[in-house]
């Protein structure tokens, strides 16, 4: 090895933080990162200020506060109507990143095998070598972004040790069925494999679908680390307060990574979060006729102009399919709409160990009413021209 090279030595900047410093460097409306453009609830803001005042400034137990386990616990019963213990089986987070990244170095190693399905968030592949794991990718069929389970249980092998699950899926906008969640069951039934399940988005499913956890199912749930996000169910992505649910003998290995790297998260933001929950216990009930509003308002503002947008099942994000104005090709077009219509978005193929030939990319939904009316208008009018070209 090189002195000086480090692990991920051709690891670059992440397509969010290029394409946002991009946005304001142009004046884009930015539908590219996923956070949103408006405020938090006021009260939420009203019990960190309280947290803060009343003295809970130092560090919050290791595992986080019970006070907030609880609330999560109670939280789970009501989404999923099953008991999870909080003092052995639920782990305050620095975000869902953290979560993934101790829960890969604490079940993955040299000359174990990772699958991670294409699209994959940008975290999954480092944190899995810098665990000295190989991440084997396998791409979700196009242009549904459906798993092929047939080749998954191909792909698995005596080296397999993790299964690094995501839904709803980012970036791909569409969510698992209870079949899928059976399949995966039955492909590693019998085998020393675990699943790690990124369900950050879990409030955020349309048209009438229901979220479907690892946790709900039985097989799965005595294998899998699910990990969630307040900084999505709250509107607060700052907020960097996530959490894993496992049972107990994965959560004491996820926490032995977890105190030797961030040991605590926020204690006031833990107390604010925790009697957030307790005044509003049924929070993120409302999350999916939030969205699939702005959803739908987008969808109908960008309709009969040339492109093409089907519906997003979950998360807040949207795909926006060009092929009937630009050959494929989602970086270069991304890199148009952002210089030409004055729109950010993020292309697909970022995600990809071997990236297809793709003419869709993905925006942001997580916006004001009055963001996604400007950004339906430019981008309109970036298409008649496309189409006059």
């Amino acid at each position: 090895m090189t002195p000086g090279r480090g692990k991920l030595a051709d690891v670059g900047t992440t397509i969010f933080t290029v394409v946002s410093r991009r946005a304001r460097e142009l004046g884009a409306l930015n539908l590219g990162q996923g956070f949103p453009d408006y405020d938090i609830d006021p009260r939420l803001a009203e019990l960190v200020g309280q947290a803060m005042r009343a003295g809970h400034n130092q560090y919050a137990p290791m595992e986080g506060l019970m006070e907030l386990r609880e609330g999560i616990a109670r939280k789970l019963a009501l989404s999923y109507g099953l008991t999870f213990d909080p003092h052995g089986e639920i782990t305050v987070t620095l975000g869902a990143t953290e979560a993934i990244y101790c829960a890969i170095q604490a079940f993955a190693g040299p000359g174990d095998e990772v699958i991670a399905f294409d699209p994959a968030y940008d975290s999954y592949e480092p944190a899995v070598r810098l665990a000295g794991a190989r991440c084997i990718r396998l791409p979700l069929t196009l242009p549904r972004f459906r798993y092929d389970w047939e080749r998954v249980r191909a792909a698995i092998n005596a080296r397999t040790r993790l299964i690094l699950f995501n839904s709803p899926h980012n970036p791909a906008c569409t969510t698992a069925t209870a079949g899928d969640l059976a399949e995966l069951a039955a492909a590693i039934r019998g085998r020393d494999i675990l699943v790690l399940s990124d369900e950050v988005y879990e409030h955020m499913v349309f048209d009438g679908r229901m979220h479907a956890s690892v946790l709900a199912q039985p097989e799965l749930r005595e294998r899998s680390l699910a990990v969630f996000s307040f900084g999505k169910t709250l509107h607060a992505t700052g907020l960097r307060v996530g959490y894993c649910v496992a049972p107990a003998r994965l959560s004491a290995e996820l926490r032995k990574v977890h105190q030797f790297n961030t040991f605590s998260i926020a204690n006031p933001l833990q107390w604010a979060i925790a009697w957030y929950l307790a005044e509003r216990p049924e929070v993120g009930r409302d999350l999916p006729g939030f969205f699939q509003a702005k959803r739908d308002r987008l969808r109908a503002r960008l309709a009969g102009c040339g492109f093409s947008l089907p519906p997003a099942q979950g998360t807040f994000f949207q795909l926006l399919d060009f092929s009937e104005l630009c050959p494929p090709g989602d970086a270069a077009f991304a890199e148009r709409t952002l210089t030409e219509a004055k729109v950010a978005t993020i292309p697909l193929s970022p995600f990809y160990a071997e990236p297809p030939e793709l003419s869709v990319v993905r925006l942001c939904i997580a916006k004001r009413d009055e963001t996604l009316d400007r950004a339906a208008e430019q981008l309109a009018e970036f298409a008649r021209r496309l189409g006059r070209a």
